[in-house]
């Protein structure tokens, strides 16, 4: 994670990834960003930044989720899919600098900037500089004489002056389709970033989104794979229904929404309807009714996106916890059962069905919470700052009736907060401290 931040594949002035590096240096992207990669590596760094506490990790989640709400997020709350590779007719231009250029628009501050990026060094694209990290900012202190939070300043002051700059320029085009499977991705993103990071502006992003598939992509109780030119299109597939409700689950933990509980369940049964293979477990690639094909795929391994299989069960899996719903969570064993042997023989193309598998015997923590919004907040905002993986903590306000399933047992108390923890289907007697929540928090953190 240190090197893919710190090299070529990260955009250190505009934010966000590039698809894969070209060298084995991880200096040289491919210059084009995808939705699909920027998405799940904004939770993935999100959650090492709570995991490790390394600034450098957040820093990067911040970045990365800035430049997909300034630049790939539509005013209909949807993303786009791609920004290209080329502008102009080549490769890289709009992301490559002279020093010369630098040091007229930095001014004091191209020294420090030129010694963190190598613009000191020798050229390393087409006679350009591509900027990737070379010296470390402890080491440019120390050859400065400078005291470490001003060579942070000097470095953010340049990176703001040059991103300014590059907006001049002709930028890459950019893929205005919108594709449900891609922004589910970004959504989920964004959702555990802006609960790990403490940004309320992230989880505002991704319910705009998850509101625009909802309103636009769902037509006649049926899901749609594509957005374009003020058009839905194409019936969804497999990786639509199960990405988005992986996504939905994460985002009603940053901030419930019956609404978008309702929807996460309306996709699950449309997978179990129109998906899954009744006779030997696990979902096909497109719906029961979707136009016939020579072969009708089920496909099991990770690959550019994770498994649709692999999922479509852990989702289930999670969302039949949290309703104490058996079919999901039978389904899901279905589909366990019918990939054992891929990942048998190849486990590390099968990770996603691997998390799944990992929680089927080792079942994920559920913790409802319940009571006034300030103190939902605290103790939602306290539950979120510990690394936890497998714990899904859902905060539901004392005003919300009608839940579905096993959440309708999960009531509020009179005049104070509550919160339900279960593990798996064994559930414990129900608190109402901070206090007595936090040890039981603390035993499932020492148990794992």
């Amino acid at each position: 994670l240190t090197r893919m931040a710190e090299g070529g594949l990260f955009d250190h002035v505009g934010g966000g990834f590039c698809r894969y590096s070209v060298d084995r240096y991880w200096q040289i992207p491919h210059f084009e960003k995808m939705l699909y990669d920027n998405g799940p590596l904004l939770a993935l760094y999100a959650h090492a930044a709570l995991a490790t506490g390394e600034t450098l990790f957040a820093d990067t989640a911040n970045a990365t989720a800035d430049w997909m709400l300034a630049d790939m997020q539509a005013d209909n709350g949807g993303f786009f899919a791609t920004r290209d590779a080329d502008s102009e007719g080549h490769e890289g231009l709009y992301y490559l600098w002279r020093p010369e250029q630098a040091r007229e628009l930095l001014g004091e501050d191209f020294e420090v900037f030129a010694q963190r990026f190598g613009l000191d060094d020798n050229a390393n694209f087409e006679g350009q500089w591509h900027l990737t990290v070379r010296r470390s900012i402890d080491e440019i202190a120390k050859a400065c004489g400078r005291e470490v939070a001003d060579v942070v300043a000097s470095i953010e002051r340049s990176k703001q002056v040059l991103r300014v700059e590059r907006e001049k320029r002709i930028a890459p085009a950019r893929d205005e389709k919108q594709l449900t499977s891609w922004n589910a991705l970004a959504i989920r993103g964004l959702a555990i970033a802006g609960r790990a990071l403490e940004r309320p502006d992230l989880i505002d992003a991704a319910s705009r989104a998850a509101d625009f598939l909802q309103s636009t992509l769902l037509r006649d109780g049926r899901l749609l794979a594509s957005f374009k030119d003020g058009e839905a299109r194409f019936p969804a597939y497999l990786d639509d229904h199960a990405f988005l409700l992986d996504a939905l689950l994460e985002l009603l933990q940053a901030r419930w929404n019956s609404e978008q509980l309702g929807f996460a369940v309306q996709l699950a049964d449309l997978m179990l309807d129109h998906f899954e293979d009744s006779n030997s477990g696990g979902f096909f690639f497109t719906a029961d009714d979707h136009e016939t094909l020579i072969h009708r795929p089920k496909p099991l391994a990770d690959e550019a996106v994770p498994s649709g299989n692999g999922i479509a069960a852990f989702a289930l899996q999670r969302l039949g916890f949290l309703l104490g719903e058996t079919r999901y969570l039978d389904a899901a064993e279905r589909t366990l059962r019918a990939c054992w042997r891929a990942m048998q023989e190849y486990p590390h193309g099968h990770v996603s069905l691997l998390t799944a598998l990992e929680e089927y015997l080792e079942h994920p923590e559920v913790v409802i919470i319940r009571g006034d919004e300030d103190e939902l907040a605290r103790w939602q905002g306290a539950a979120d700052r510990l690394y936890a993986p497998r714990r899904l903590v859902f905060g539901i306000g004392r005003a919300e009736q009608d839940l579905p399933g096993a959440l309708a047992d999960r009531k509020p108390a009179s005049g104070e907060t509550i919160a339900y923890r279960c593990i798996g289907t064994h559930c414990e007697m129900p608190v109402t401290t901070w206090e007595a929540l936090a040890v039981q928090l603390r035993s499932t953190a020492a148990a794992n």
